[in-house]
């Protein structure tokens, strides 16, 4: 196919609708939770194998890794190594001298709460015109759309004159310096890359925000309950740190906006940061005292500030609470970072990737695109930040996302995939 016909290409892929779906299911049934990603990742070598293509596959070497700016341990490589958690990648080679893209997505799940669900979140339900299941919209849904795209440009005899690799990736949900950092520093650089995050097609995404993760251990004296005179309550410490670090997150919230996030998300007007304690253990019986309590956060934040700076705002609401208190300015808390280190990162929306990509989307969808982001960590980062590699989001619509019942639109899997194999086109050119 010499010569691509635009719309026999869309109609090859809305003919692999059922298709498409079919393939989502069982990425699903996987039950690919982050830290166990191998049996989705084998979904996908067998389906570009059946393809004639050569899959790369490998596990991350933190120690090859450790002294990149983009990489921290996350708490996943912490409790379960790498081993037995592959990437994969795959490139279908250019008959010219196109430029080369990359496609890519994570296979990686966050856990289910089973009680909260309508749905089994395991086995994919089809239901007015929504698939409902744990990853259908972040974002199995988007690796489905990546290697049915490719697929209808095989079933066509599309010859592109660039090189279009097809990448599946490890452990964004836990920051991702396992997956497509491993994969940029084993060589994959193309000239622009797409992620399909779930963008919500005509939208795309462009920008991503930093993300750390803090542990606070606050110490206390341990004593009976009944003589409570002689011991000091770790709980009762811990809570004026709550208060500080609450108080700390509206003072950010009065002063911190940014554009894109509301655009994405009306919802998110005044709540572009974000700082969340998110756990808290103290105490091991209830006529005792506890001696200690543990803390544990997570600070969001768009593009706008460094990661010193906000680390600075964090640790200085700590001390000052500690400064203050007679028992914890004697006995100050153990404060450390730990697992997501990430820089926030923005994306020039006139940059050429992202204009084919917005042109494709409108076209597709007949809407006009949104462009958002920057309300949650993502692996655009790496590209943009590291290698300056333009690469935005391209993904379907849904909602639910880490919670109960989440849901993509089957429709617009078929878009994204019809966005990416024309994106495809455009970009890396034709062989003649």
């Amino acid at each position: 196919m010499s010569t691509v016909d635009r719309d026999v290409l869309r109609d090859r892929i809305e003919d692999k609708r059922e298709e498409l779906v079919d393939l989502l299911e069982e990425l699903i049934a996987q039950e690919s939770v982050t830290g166990n990603e191998k049996p989705a990742q084998e979904v996908v070598v067998s389906r570009l194998e059946s393809r004639g293509l050569e899959v790369d596959t490998w596990e991350p070497d933190a120690d090859d890794l450790r002294d990149h700016p983009g990489f921290f341990e996350t708490s996943s490589y912490a409790a379960y190594g790498y081993e037995d958690r592959p990437n994969v990648a795959a490139t279908r080679d250019g008959v010219g001298d196109g430029r080369s893209l990359t496609l890519s997505g994570h296979v990686d799940v966050v856990p289910v709460d089973e009680d909260e669900w309508r749905y089994d979140p395991w086995d994919a339900t089809v239901e007015d015109g929504r698939l409902y299941g744990r990853g259908s919209n972040d974002m199995l849904g988007g690796v489905a759309s990546i290697l049915v795209a490719v697929e209808a440009l095989d079933d066509l005899g599309v010859e592109l004159a660039g090189d279009l690799t097809i990448q599946t990736t490890i452990e964004e949900e836990d920051g991702g310096p396992g997956g497509v950092l491993s994969a940029l520093e084993r060589g994959y650089r193309p000239d622009a890359a797409i992620i399909t995050e779930p963008s919500g097609l005509p939208n795309i995404g462009m920008a991503s925000a930093g993300v750390m993760y803090f542990r606070v251990r606050v110490p206390g004296k341990s004593a009976h309950a009944a003589q409570g005179y002689a011991g000091v309550n770790a709980i009762g410490k811990a809570t004026k740190l709550y208060r500080a670090l609450d108080e700390l997150d509206r003072e950010r919230k009065s002063r911190i906006s940014y554009e894109p996030a509301v655009r994405q998300n009306p919802k998110l007007d005044g709540h572009e940061t974000n700082l969340n304690v998110g756990t808290i253990e103290s105490g091991d019986w209830p006529s005792t005292v506890p001696s200690g309590a543990v803390l544990e956060g997570r600070i969001g934040w768009p593009p706008g500030e460094t990661r010193e700076e906000v680390r600075a705002d964090v640790e200085a609401a700590v001390r000052a609470v500690t400064e203050d208190d007679e028992w914890l300015s004697e006995h100050p808390p153990e404060f450390e970072w730990f697992g997501w280190y990430a820089a926030p990162h923005e994306l020039d929306t006139d940059e050429e990737i992202v204009r084919l990509a917005r042109e494709n989307a409108e076209t597709i969808t007949g809407e006009k695109t949104t462009f958002g982001g920057g309300s949650a960590g993502n692996d655009e980062r790496f590209y943009n930040r590291y290698y300056d590699i333009p690469c935005p989001s391209v993904g379907p619509r849904g909602a639910n996302i880490h919670g109960a019942d989440e849901y993509v639109e089957i429709e617009s899997l078929v878009e994204t995939a019809q966005t990416l194999a024309l994106t495809a086109i455009d970009w890396c050119g034709t062989g003649e």
